[in-house]
């Protein structure tokens, strides 16, 4: 636990004040001292240098999303607007979110003021999986995230950075015993785990198909003393942070995981809302506004279970799903000229996936599109409501037991 402000140069002063009154104890990473809070990164753009930065800055971890990061950058939309479908095409959009990426990584370091870590969010189900790694980790990120998927080559991907933290998220803890057992081959451990609960947690969820959302193995009272008996039994001399994910909203939450065995928490959707968000104004309403009954949980287009609020264009497609998937049809390829996705329900035709393009979706949120978008949201109700406050704001009230908080106006 911190006791001063100056034994941690990666926690500002007043960070370090709420850390030391609220009890809970801080977060070590890749050694550094921070707050036991990480940002959760969501693409596309939601995470980016504004938001991941602004994080960093209190002392916490702030998390880019590597997913289509051209469209921060006007420039580089410019570029690759009008190149004709084909190999050319791809191979241009895939080297502007390589350069997107060096250019988010800059910012949103200059954001941080030397404080809190800088990670970046990497799905391993993505074909330029490989090559976005490899560029963040050139652009000196701190540390590397990777969920959709078990990134069992991360180390060999990284063996030329040996400083930068590496975090594979899973869900189970057969998964971590799996993950950690071959990193160990590659004489490498995480330098933390990520525990996201599918049923909780928004976006791209670690479950084989939804009916699987409700599993007891995924509940955190399982998983972290089932994953932290694993280290004991494996005889592991260095303490594995383990930060868990889905459906946390408060100082309580925060102290009962702790308690369990978890080293901090990642949140996502609260994080979207506030101020600093990289997303579009109406974006921010809608997850802020959106109840739970009005969340929806379904197949991506990417295999996986997701959950989103329900939009006119979600229910719209859902009611047209079956019979889309029973015509599905492998395409002669991408009609976005590029491949998102390592597997695509759309593009591969592969039936009992998702039938729509996910980057026409998301990109539609990130502008704020309510008719077309696709609003990725966790469960439970935001820590300021349906209010879009600051990232200051909501770090501090995370950290302050109920008892000490202002009501919500």
């Amino acid at each position: 636990m911190i006791h001063a402000s100056n034994e941690s140069p990666y926690l500002p002063s007043d960070s370090c004040d709420w850390l030391r009154r609220s009890g809970l104890q801080s977060l070590r990473l890749a050694g550094r001292t921070l707050l036991p809070i990480v940002q959760g990164g969501m693409g596309i753009g939601i995470s980016g240098n504004r938001l991941a930065g602004s994080v960093a800055a209190l002392g916490g971890v702030g998390t880019l999303s590597s997913v289509d990061l051209r469209r921060h950058h006007a420039d580089l939309m410019d570029q690759t607007r009008e190149l004709a479908p084909g190999e050319a095409a791809k191979a241009g959009i895939n080297q502007a979110n390589l350069e997107a990426i060096g250019r988010e990584i800059a910012a949103a370091r200059a954001r941080t003021g030397g404080r809190g870590l800088l990670a970046i969010n990497v799905m391993r189900a993505v074909s330029e999986y490989a090559a976005n790694v490899k560029r963040a980790l050139e652009c000196g990120i701190d540390a590397v995230v990777v969920g959709a998927g078990l990134p069992l080559d991360l180390p060999d991907l990284a063996q030329d950075h040996p400083k930068a933290a590496l975090i594979p998220i899973l869900s189970d803890a057969r998964g971590v015993q799996l993950l950690v057992k071959k990193w160990e081959r590659k004489k490498r451990l995480p330098d933390a785990i990520v525990i996201e609960h599918p049923r909780l947690a928004g976006g791209h969820l670690g479950a084989a198909k939804i009916s699987d959302l409700q599993d007891p193995r995924f509940d955190f009272e399982t998983v972290v003393p089932q994953v932290r008996q694993f280290f004991k039994d494996a005889g592991y001399e260095r303490h594995i942070p383990l930060i868990v994910a889905g459906g946390i909203r408060s100082y309580e939450d925060i102290a009962r995981l702790q308690a369990l065995g978890a080293d901090a928490v990642q949140l996502g959707s609260a994080f979207a809302v506030t101020e600093e968000s990289d997303a579009h104004a109406e974006f921010k309403r809608v997850l802020a506004e959106a109840r739970e009954e009005d969340m929806l949980e379904f197949t991506s287009v990417a295999g996986l279970p997701a959950r989103a609020v329900g939009t006119p264009w979600l229910r719209a497609y859902l009611k047209i799903e079956p019979k889309l998937q029973a015509v599905a049809h492998a395409k002669a390829r991408c009609t976005k000229s590029f491949d998102c996705l390592a597997q695509c329900g759309l593009r591969d035709g592969l039936p009992g996936w998702g039938q729509f393009c996910i980057d026409n979706q998301l990109a539609a949120a990130l502008r704020g599109d309510t008719k077309k978008g696709l609003f990725f949201r966790g469960a439970g109700e935001l820590p300021f409501g349906n209010q879009i406050r600051t990232v200051r704001e909501l770090v501090q009230r995370l950290l302050t037991p109920a008892a000490a908080l202002a009501p919500v106006c």
